[in-house]
């Protein structure tokens, strides 16, 4: 009878236990010491995942010179590219301990010594968490069949090797959206802008956004399944599937607010694609040809014309006369969740006249004081829940003391707001739960979920779109 109540003790001690630290996270690295420029050598990576479950992710950066292969995986998306190589799952494995095993080809021209770390990222109630592997030091022996004139330091191999990369991956050098120059359509009172996307083999999310100058209206004539909206002056199409034909056109209709005055609209535009995990931004191009009835080897060949040619000037507005702030809306998808409810700034207090201090000495106080709690950018797509904005700067950790927030507030500064907000959910539904939490919990009731991608900030609507994910009302 003692025996069984020592063993029932034990079991509640380790669901106990298991309670307080229920993931229990390890990351070990196994990798050699020395190697020989030319040669190959494995990296493997060994992770106790505890009670995990669900998506996680490895990361590790390596120099220029170093290019990583798959060798296993462990049921995990493995990517290399951009000198990141990336692990992602959806779902972790059953066992509680698994190994990685990738593949490092050294450059022949290398030498020096180099360090490899790296992160594993999970979710763990509902919070974003991450663990590092103790750095390992790797040394490269230069190689004896190799002229020592062309022999590099891995320290310098990218300035004086690499050549410059385009800014998006190879095989996507034809992708373009070509603006045909607005022209009067037959009513003789409103432009027309006839868009030609060449996509290759590119099939999810893609976006165009035209900047449309003031004393002009934008409405969709030809949309292509895309979704159009015009709003603060951006024409914007959106896919989250991209049509199937290689190449295909969109056209919109510029309306003049007062068509006396004759003016011909000058645009700017980008065209958002993604090509793997990366969203890839390129200028949208014009030309005077008529791009209706272009065969497909004229588009191929009118593009690298178009891509050498300066890009168009967009007319700027009249920065002297009084514009009225307007205030930011809930960024939320199509369906709003909370009719009526905009963005209100903060209340404000009045400023002390403080005779021993100067501005200056003020604004460092100021600045010293958020610095811990500056929003910091964060890789792929992510949602925070915004509480707050103001045009004025609040003191963090006083302003929002009284209403309790189990998380941490971060502060960004956002087209002219000081923007207040918490947490970081790679999965909208979480987010938005989060967002209910606080409208139960605290007195914030206009709280909403915002959206970014690498950091930059995106509508909520076009993060569902990249991420694959569902909207939840």
């Amino acid at each position: 009878m003692f025996r069984i109540l020592i063993l029932l003790m034990n079991l509640l001690a380790v669901l106990v236990l298991k309670q307080i630290f229920p993931a229990n996270v390890t990351l070990r690295m196994e990798a050699p010491a020395e190697v020989v420029a030319g040669s190959e050598f494995e990296v493997r990576i060994f992770i106790n995942k505890g009670d995990l479950e669900s998506f996680s992710r490895f990361q590790q950066v390596i120099p220029s010179g170093l290019t990583a292969s798959q060798v296993e995986s462990s049921n995990a998306d493995f990517s290399f590219e951009d000198k990141r190589v990336r692990l992602i799952w959806l779902r972790l494995p059953r066992q509680e301990e698994f190994e990685l095993v990738y593949r490092i080809k050294v450059d022949e021209r290398l030498k020096g010594t180099f360090e490899l770390k790296g992160k594993f990222s999970y979710i763990q109630d509902n919070e974003r968490k991450s663990i590092s592997v103790p750095e390992k030091s790797v040394y490269i022996q230069p190689s004896p069949t190799i002229d020592p004139a062309l022999i590099v330091d891995i320290s310098e191999f990218e300035e004086k090797v690499i050549q410059p990369i385009p800014h998006f991956a190879a095989g996507s050098e034809n992708i373009a959206c070509i603006r045909q120059k607005p022209y009067l359509g037959t009513s003789g009172n409103e432009y027309i802008v006839n868009l030609l996307i060449n996509k290759e083999n590119r099939e999810k999310f893609a976006k165009i956004e035209e900047e449309v100058p003031p004393g002009f209206t934008a409405s969709d004539i030809e949309r292509k399944d895309a979704i159009f909206t015009f709003k603060n002056g951006t024409a914007k199409y959106l896919w989250m599937n991209l049509p199937q034909e290689s190449f295909f056109m969109v056209t919109y209709r510029l309306i003049p607010t007062d068509p006396s005055k004759g003016i011909v609209p000058k645009l700017t535009g980008k065209f958002s694609f993604l090509d793997g995990e990366k969203t890839v931004v390129i200028d949208v191009l014009e030309t005077d040809q008529d791009v209706k009835n272009l065969t497909r080897d004229q588009l191929l060949a009118m593009i690298p014309e178009l891509k050498n040619k300066p890009a168009p000037v967009a007319i700027i507005p009249d920065e002297t006369k009084e514009v009225t702030p307007v205030e930011v809306k809930v960024e939320e998808p199509v369906v709003e969740e909370k009719p009526g409810i905009e963005e209100k700034p903060l209340a404000e207090k009045k400023p002390q006249v403080i005779k021993s201090e100067n501005n200056k000495t003020r604004d460092y106080k100021e600045l010293k004081n958020n610095l811990p709690y500056l929003l910091e950018p964060e890789s792929g797509i992510y949602y925070r829940v915004q509480l707050a904005a103001g045009h004025k700067p609040v003191d963090i950790k006083h302003y929002f003391k009284k209403f309790n927030l189990d998380r941490e507030v971060r502060k960004e500064y956002h087209e002219g707001w000081h923007k207040y907000s918490v947490g970081s959910f790679n999965v909208y539904k979480e987010a938005r739960d989060y967002r209910i939490h606080i409208w139960n919990s605290t007195d914030i009731t206009d709280a909403f979920v915002s959206a970014y991608n690498d950091g930059k900030r995106i509508t909520v609507q076009e993060a569902l779109m990249i991420a694959n994910q569902q909207w939840y009302k």
